[in-house]
């Protein structure tokens, strides 16, 4: 397994991912940029992109906030992410940069690449779908699913994957619903998979706040990355 850290800039913002690849593989590889939680680019991120390296593509951890920065309460990671919230544009122009330091890269099949994120980079990679970017497929696990409000979408050509909890308290049944409506009338290639008795932060083992909504559940991040391997396999093609 190889692994390296590559800065890249947006709007003056200097911004640092990692980068994990399998070396004894040869050619180019597809290539899954992962979008972080609203604390901001983590070891948790870093860990999918060497889970995503094993099964042969190149796992690139994004980064939206800036290099070195990262929250460490639930204001701060509040503070770092409503000014992306506030401005979809500005997520999706750091979303797109993201996606271009990653096809610059080396042994990168720059034809195949796919986005996933979790929480608020489930929005995020959502909303790298609705920019209209050339990518082969989105993944949201547990995403806010919103879309914006004051700026027009693309044509949307990704496939899309929502992994989502039946009780997650950011995301109600309605915001579901309008969100399938909103990717059918776009034509979108879609799947919600809902998993019963899933609150929000499924996938983290460290989530462990029932009050706050957020809990892991070791059988529904089982389920959802089963899924993603699965998805994966159809779109790179």
């Amino acid at each position: 397994m190889r692994e390296r850290l590559i800065e890249y800039m947006h709007n003056g913002t200097l911004l640092e991912g990692y980068l994990a690849w399998d070396e004894t593989r040869t050619g180019p590889r597809p290539a899954v940029m992962i979008s972080h939680a609203w604390a901001g680019r983590s070891e948790f991120e870093q860990a999918k992109a060497r889970a995503l390296a094993a099964l042969g593509y190149a796992g690139f951890a994004l980064d939206m906030y800036g290099k070195n920065v990262l929250g460490t309460t639930p204001e701060q990671n509040t503070k770092l992410m409503t000014p992306f919230m506030n401005d979809r544009r500005m997520l999706q122009g750091r979303q797109l940069a993201a996606l271009a330091a990653l096809r610059e890269q080396a042994d990168i099949d720059t034809g195949r690449v796919a986005a996933m994120g979790f929480c608020f980079g489930g929005l995020c990679v959502l909303d790298l779908a609705r920019a209209g970017a050339d990518v082969r497929g989105v993944v949201s696990f547990h995403g806010l699913l919103a879309k914006p409000d004051k700026i027009e979408n693309g044509k949307i050509t990704a496939k899309v994957l929502v992994l989502h909890g039946h009780d997650d308290p950011m995301v109600s049944v309605e915001q579901v619903v309008e969100f399938e409506g909103e990717m059918s009338t776009a034509n979108v290639d879609w799947q919600v998979h809902a998993y019963g008795a899933t609150m929000h932060s499924f996938t983290n083992p460290a989530a462990n706040n029932p009050a706050a909504g957020t809990v892991y559940q070791p059988r529904a991040e089982r389920r959802s990355w089963a899924s993603l391997v699965n998805f994966l396999a159809e779109v790179m093609v």
